[in-house]
Parts: C-alpha cells; structure tokens; sequence
C-alpha cells in the first residue's frame, strides 16, 4: 500500500504519528499547499517510509499527478471539506482507492433552507458512485471518528445487539478546557461553523431526510468516564446521511455537545456575518483586498494543533442506540470512545481530538491493505464488518465502550 496523505495539519500530522507504528504499508507521501508543514509531520517521525510533497488541492489534475508519479494506491484525504471534490476527482483520475473524514459541501434550500433540503452532505460523491464501481475503484467516506467510528459503531448495533433499531443518535461531548483562552476551538473553527449553522438534517423511516433549525431539539446527554453531563443539540454531520443507506433504523440524528458560550459566539458570528465564505472587499494600505470573513475568523484563532500542551480534559464520541435487542427487550446502548488529552499528548504529541479523528482512518486502511476490508464504488463505513475494525481499534491501545442506559 502507498498512501498520499492529503493534509499535514493537526488530523494529518497526527495520522503520521499513529501510521508510523504499523507495518501494513510501503509508502506515504505527506503533502501539503504548504510544504515546510508537509515536511514537519514527516521530520516528527523520522521514518524513510515517510516523504514530503507539495499539492494544489484545489486540483484534481495535481491529485491525480502526484498519484501517477508516486504510484500512489490510497488517497488519504485529512483537509476540510472545501476541499473534497477535486481531491476525490484527482483520486479517481489518477487510478487510486480515496477514504476522507468529512464528505462533500451541503447547500442550502434555496427558498425552504429550513423546511426543506438542498445539496445534502456527500450528495456530489453519490452522484459519480457508478464512475467508481465501473473503475472498479472504492471511496470509503466519512471514516474519522465522527463520521467514521460512530458509523462503524453503527453496524456493530444492528448486527450484534439489536433486532431492531428504533434511532441511531449520534452524541458527542466532552469537558475540555484551555488555559489561557475564553475561546479556543479544539478542531478547525472554519469546518465547526460549516456544521453548526447550516441546517441540521434528520432522517426518518416515513420521511426521509429532512431539515430543522440550528441549535434545535436540545437535550442533555451524560457522558461517561467522568465527562458527565452536557447539553447536546442538532448539528449538520454525515452520519444522519450515511447510517440509513446501509442500517435499518427508524430514524438518524446527530447531536453535539457544543455548551451556551460555544453556542452564542456562533450565533454573535451569524449574525455579524463573519460566517460567510464569500469573499468582501476590505480597504488596505495597498489598495482593496478581497478576504472570506469566516477565514479571517480561523485566521483569528489559535491553531487548534498547537493547543494540546494548554488543554486538559476528555472527549467522547459515540452512538445512542434505542429499539429491541435480540432478546426481545426494550434497549437503550451508548457505544462510546473516550480519549483523554494528557494520554494522546503523552505518547504523541498531539491534543485528544485531532488523535481521535486520525486514528480511526489509520485503522481502516491496515484492513483494506490486509484484505479483511474490501469493495467498490462509494461506499460508508456501515458497508463493511464492524468486528475487525473494533477488535484492531482495541489492538492499537484505545478501547471503547458499551453503556447501557
């Protein structure tokens, strides 16, 4: 197997500390817009087997060149969804298999944004799903830790302790903290807008996928391993769009632990307009710029790659899962994984919730390299064995758990 690693941020920096203790590859070749970072994360492993490039991801022609020079067999893609399509074009173009962590761009309903759906989540992936299948080529999707492991957690519900599943509810929370910071988010601040304003989607057996407001349905959720209770509410995510194609359930929802504060500077944002892409015409000494107010609000905040050694807590992702087990009872399950911070940056170096995300991807490409995983076409992680998957997870020391509620 050789890996084109799309990203050298904190998720892909933090792929390269875990990749680098497994032998199930030949190759990864870590790129990046801006080499120096590319060749950071390979310097902070010291292994040949790791090398450095620069890419252009917003295109597909560099993609697929750089997948023809380094014969290239997986595309590793750890950059936030602006960037999707050409790097999933590129992967295709350039005959190589693609895995991603966050799926393509959603838009709005142009009139309707809160009652009816627009270009959902992944729906410009589906779209090409027979180019893939004929090229005999696969696009595992959404394999991070959320979308990713709660998928895979998913597939482990339906097929080993549920009869029948009434909701698949995705909860994620935690009790983190920075020092020094009143707001420092712990992953990309440009990909957290992206999910917490736009409408969050639902799904349900008798109608399908459909919209709400942000911040909607709010709830209480008690996480475990000390995190304790946090309020959750409903947040766009890839998992409402990818658990009902492959697990029956009566209905999908994905629900983050985001807290007032988090949720009022999100809303202060939104209303301020610092939330858009689109760029504005800002006067400068040099004469009139044009800069994207949500750019300049990541440019504004601390690199949340830099912030593990200020950062103390823990971060859960996981899946609620309610129906009738197999015996025939009622059944409430909270399938969990919990990283905590001082561990990760302990043994290596990175904060608990970029390591979180960048192992699961690590995790999944030993399976497909061994052959234990294996299809085409774009598929989700809910496509494949959930057992494997969990029992490596184990075997890389971070464990998850089973909660009965």
């Amino acid at each position: 197997m050789r890996i084109l690693l799309v990203g050298a941020g904190g998720v892909g920096a933090a792929f390269c500390s875990i990749a680098v203790r497994r032998d199930f590859f030949e190759q990864v070749v870590v790129c990046d817009y801006n080499e120096a970072s590319a060749q950071r994360a390979v310097a902070a492993v010291g292994d040949q087997r790791f090398s450095a490039a620069r890419v252009d991801a917003t295109s597909a022609d560099a993609v697929a060149d750089l997948v023809r020079e380094h014969r290239i067999t997986h595309v590793m893609n750890a950059v936030d969804p602006r960037f999707v399509m050409p790097i999933f074009t590129g992967a295709l173009a350039g005959g190589a298999d693609y895995l991603d962590m966050a799926m393509s761009l959603s838009q709005r309903h142009p009139d309707q944004p809160y009652q009816l759906t627009g270009v959902k989540l992944g729906d410009e992936q589906f779209a090409v799903e027979q180019d893939w299948a004929a090229a005999g080529r696969l696009a595992l999707v959404g394999i991070g830790v959320e979308p990713g492991l709660s998928d895979v957690f998913a597939r482990y519900a339906a097929d080993h302790l549920f009869s029948e599943i009434d909701e698949l509810g995705t909860r994620d929370g935690a009790n983190l903290t920075v020092e020094g910071y009143e707001f420092a988010p712990s992953f990309s601040i440009w990909t957290t807008i992206e999910e917490c304003l736009n409408p969050p989607v639902i799904w349900e057996a008798d109608r399908g996928w459909f919209v709400t407001e942000p911040f909607s349905e709010p709830e209480v959720f008690d996480f475990p391993d000390g995190i304790g209770p946090v309020e959750c509410v409903n947040v766009e995510h890839e998992e409402v769009l990818l658990m009902p194609r492959w697990v029956k359930c009566k209905r999908a929802t994905f629900k983050y632990g985001l807290g007032t504060e988090f949720i009022d500077m999100l809303k202060a944002l939104h209303k301020l307009g610092l939330d858009r892409t689109e760029k504005v015409t800002v006067g400068s000494a040099n004469g009139p710029v044009e800069v994207s107010p949500r750019d300049v609000v990541a440019a504004c905040l601390p690199n949340p790659a830099t912030l593990g050694p200020k950062m103390k807590g823990k971060t859960c992702a996981g899946l609620w899962v309610t129906g009738t087990g197999k015996d025939g009872n009622p059944r409430s399950t909270y399938l969990y994984h919990v990283v905590d911070n001082e561990q990760t940056m302990a043994e290596y170096g990175h904060q608990c919730v970029v390591w979180q995300t960048a192992i699961n991807p690590v995790v999944a490409l030993e399976l497909l390299a061994n052959g234990t995983w294996s299809g085409r076409g774009v598929l989700g992680p809910e496509a494949f064995d959930a057992q494997p998957f969990l029992d490596l997870l184990n075997e890389y020391g971070s464990p998850w758990g089973v909660k009965e509620l």
